[in-house]
């Protein structure tokens, strides 16, 4: 029997064999940098299968709660099976965070986790359309109850468009040649539904393949990006993380490419100077908005051995950072 001061179980179910091929990344260092109170309230905003939010249960007492969202239908199902008092979870996007907050009536949080980019399981199920290696229908839609698929994106994207987005959100040499070679199989009146012919026409396209890397790595991300508006969201997620945490909660966010982990630095950055004026600024410092955000630390990068153990990890990068005194 537990006594009166002591947690809970975290009622987690046991993982299926799709979920148990999930492994956690910095999962310990997330939560220890959260800074758990045993009466906190805090927020995962990406459930996934529950790592992170089965730790913060653990160290939350019968007064603290967490509340999760996340987008994918089967995490949310994972997060509807956990049978704990202390913990809530809705289908939601970031971008509608507020939603979470105003249907719990949620005060200021001492903590908000976001773990971006996407789940072993994602990956894993060819059906999903996240993967070149599994062929499938190329969805790569992380919520599947809406939006456009890759490829319906695929079918309408002018060439120019697709170039951007494949020389930006993946950061590809030969985005225009891969652009092209798309778009002449549509001129050609042919469709490309599944992965496994995009990755054949990206292939194509390429002259200089990455030692160990797949030629449609690149171009995937980008698409991956693109269909979910990946950047949008954290963009719009991010203030929102900053208006909910109390003085002194932590936000904490684990990316796992350059273009995520730039938002959120250079966000924490602006949110930190705020109040660093030079000398001879013609208006004082006190009359301006004040520092509401400062960075705790460096950028974590998993250890060497957790790398070895789960290879997906050696691009993760986690920033802390605490919320000042409240205005």
């Amino acid at each position: 029997m537990q006594g009166a001061n002591s947690a809970p179980t975290s009622g987690l179910v046991s993982p299926s064999a799709a979920q148990a091929a999930h492994v956690t990344v910095l999962l310990d260092e997330a939560v220890d940098a959260l800074a758990i109170k045993p009466d906190g309230i805090y927020i995962d905003c990406t459930f996934g299968r529950g790592g992170h939010s089965q730790k913060v249960l653990e160290q939350l007492g019968v007064d603290g709660r967490l509340y999760a969202i996340d987008r994918d239908m089967a995490a949310y199902a994972t997060g509807q099976a956990v049978n704990d008092a202390r913990f809530h979870i809705e289908h939601l996007h970031f971008s509608e965070l507020n939603q979470l907050v105003e249907k719990h009536q949620l005060p200021k949080v001492d903590g908000i986790l976001l773990d971006l980019g996407i789940s072993s399981p994602q990956v894993d199920e060819g059906e999903r359309g996240f993967s070149f290696r599994l062929d499938g229908p190329l969805d790569m839609r992380m919520d599947q109850t809406r939006g456009k698929t890759a490829a319906e994106v695929l079918a309408t994207i002018s060439e120019k468009k697709l170039r951007e987005v494949i020389k930006d959100y993946g950061e590809e040499r030969f985005a225009k040649q891969i652009a092209g070679a798309i778009i002449k199989e549509r001129a050609d009146g042919r469709t490309i539904t599944t992965t496994g012919e995009l990755a054949k026409i990206v292939a194509s396209a390429v002259h200089k393949v990455e030692p160990g890397k797949n030629p449609a790595t690149r171009t995937f991300q980008a698409l991956r990006i693109l269909v979910n508006q990946e950047l949008e969201e954290l963009s719009l997620v991010l203030p929102r993380c900053l208006d909910l945490l109390a003085e002194g909660g932590r936000l904490v966010v684990i990316s796992f490419h350059s273009l995520e982990d730039r938002v959120v630095k250079r966000f924490i950055r602006a949110e930190a100077d705020r109040d660093d004026l030079p000398a001879n600024f013609p208006v004082k410092a006190a009359d301006l908005p004040q520092a509401r955000m400062l960075s705790i630390g460096k950028a974590i990068k998993p250890s060497l051995g957790e790398v070895e153990a789960n290879p997906r990890a050696r691009s993760a990068v986690m920033r802390v950072a605490e919320r000042t005194a409240v205005a």
